[in-house]
Formats: structure tokens, C-alpha cells, sequence
């Protein structure tokens, strides 16, 4: 018994290392430190001792890593780029932990739950509104998985077509060109995604994409084959024309319209 347990963590420590190989190549610091003293000795002791004795079942899983960008759907011109350590709880849900950056003082600063496109069409309406969708996160290359083979990437974003995210940061850690909080404060704020070129604050994709050593419009250009399965969504519109510049149709994504009553 004492055997395996000690083969499973060697597993455990093996994956953690390959995993910290690939951030460590696309590594992004947090802009937003809270106030407090440094760890004591005392505290980071209690920390190693939970290490080896209490387990970590819920978050063991969270083994997809995603960054993209959330728009907060209340104040489009508040937008931040989202780390997302995902765990796929089944092939029509999924569930993620936010942070700001994917360094080990990165801040948590939300929470995503991803469901299918079938599961959506089981919501009513009155739900709908807070789920947003992912086809122009996908097919404008913004959304992205660092540091896995393209191949896996392509395969992983097909996966996520059509697909809806219900997004809730409960921190302002800080948005493009603008300081966070140094506290999470005021009430939660639902977040969008972007549908349009344009939308997103200039220059925000393409620090992100300089920093983490990243290819937006290579990937864009990668999955235009995934434009033949991208059916129009829901909330495609819901910020049309809310970001003050010009915003133009990424080819593949179009709001989803409300079928017609039969006539009697």
C-alpha cells in the first residue's frame, strides 16, 4: 500500500512538473498585490504539514489551462484577460477557477462554468442572459490553451464550439491600462466574452500575446476549418455597439434568432 502511494505521487509530481514546464514558458504575473504581513514561519510550516496530510481532491482536476479575455457585461470597458484552470466534469460541463495571472501569486478573481450547446437549449429564458457565448472567443484566436501541442489546442477548441460560459469575477484586480483594487470588493460582476473585431481594448490581445509569446492570428487563421461547425448563438449581440469604436463580424459567428411563431 505504502507502494502505491508513493507511485501516485511521483505521478502526481511528474505531471506538475511537465505542467509547470509549459507555464513556465507563457508565464504571467499578477498586476494587483493584497495588503498583509509576509507568511510567518508558523504559517508556511501548518502549509507543508496540509501538503502531506490533508488532501486535495476538488482541485487536483483543474487540469485545462485556458486564457482569453472577459468584457464585464454591465461595463464593456472593463476588460480582463482571464486565466482559467478548468476540470471537465463530464462532456457537457465543465468548471473553472479564475486568476490573473498563472504564476504562484497569481490572485483568484472569479469563477466560469462552460456548458454544452445542448445543455443551454434546456435553460429558460430568463437564465439564458447569463451565459455568454464562445464561437468569437475561439474563431478570432483569442482564446487560447499555452503551452500544449497545436494539434491538442485544435482539437480542445473544437470541442468548445458552440458551447456557452456563465462567468462571475468577484474581484478587480485590474483591466487593461487601468490599476485594480487591492481587495476584492463591491458585489460580483458578471462578465461577456467579445463577438467583434474591435471590441476589445486596443492593444490588450496583443500585450498578452507579446508577453506570453503567443500567436493570436496564427491560431485565427488555424481553425477557420472550425467555421463549418459554428452555429449562431445567443448573446452574439447582447453588447453590439457598446465599446465606442467600430466593431466588425468575425466570419462564423452571428446571433442566434428567435424562430418564428407558426402562423395560425
Amino acid at each position: 500500500m505504502m507502494r502505491d502511494a508513493v507511485l501516485k505521487v511521483a505521478g502526481l509530481l511528474m505531471c506538475v512538473a511537465v505542467a509547470a514546464s509549459a507555464l513556465a514558458q507563457t508565464a504571467s504575473s499578477p498586476k494587483s498585490a493584497p495588503p498583509g504581513a509576509v507568511k510567518s514561519t508558523g504559517t508556511k510550516a501548518l502549509e507543508a504539514g496540509a501538503v502531506l496530510l490533508q488532501g486535495n481532491a476538488p482541485v487536483q482536476d483543474l487540469t485545462i489551462y485556458l486564457n482569453g479575455f472577459h468584457p464585464m457585461k454591465a461595463h464593456p470597458e472593463r476588460q480582463m484577460e482571464a486565466h482559467h484552470f478548468c476540470r471537465q466534469v463530464n462532456e457537457d460541463f465543465a468548471q473553472c477557477v479564475l486568476f490573473d495571472g498563472n504564476t504562484e501569486s497569481a490572485n483568484l478573481n472569479g469563477i466560469e462554468y462552460i456548458i454544452s450547446e445542448k445543455v443551454f437549449t434546456t435553460l429558460p429564458a430568463a437564465e439564458k442572459k447569463f451565459w455568454h457565448p464562445h464561437n468569437g472567443e475561439i474563431l478570432s484566436g483569442q482564446l487560447v490553451a499555452p503551452g500544449i501541442p497545436e494539434a491538442a489546442e485544435h482539437a480542445l477548441m473544437q470541442k468548445k464550439m458552440n458551447s456557452y460560459g456563465k462567468t462571475w469575477h468577484v474581484w478587480n484586480t485590474g483591466h487593461h491600462g487601468v490599476a485594480g483594487d487591492t481587495l476584492p470588493l463591491g458585489e460580483p460582476m458578471l462578465a461577456w466574452s467579445f463577438n467583434r473585431d474591435g471590441e476589445a481594448a486596443p492593444g490588450l490581445v496583443a500585450a498578452r500575446d507579446k508577453r506570453m509569446k503567443l500567436d493570436s492570428a496564427a491560431r485565427r487563421t488555424h481553425r477557420s476549418d472550425l467555421r463549418g461547425i459554428a452555429k449562431p448563438q445567443s448573446g452574439v449581440d447582447a453588447l453590439k455597439g457598446q465599446f465606442g469604436r467600430p466593431g466588425t463580424d468575425i466570419p462564423g459567428v452571428s446571433e442566434q434568432r428567435p424562430v418564428a411563431s407558426p402562423a395560425k
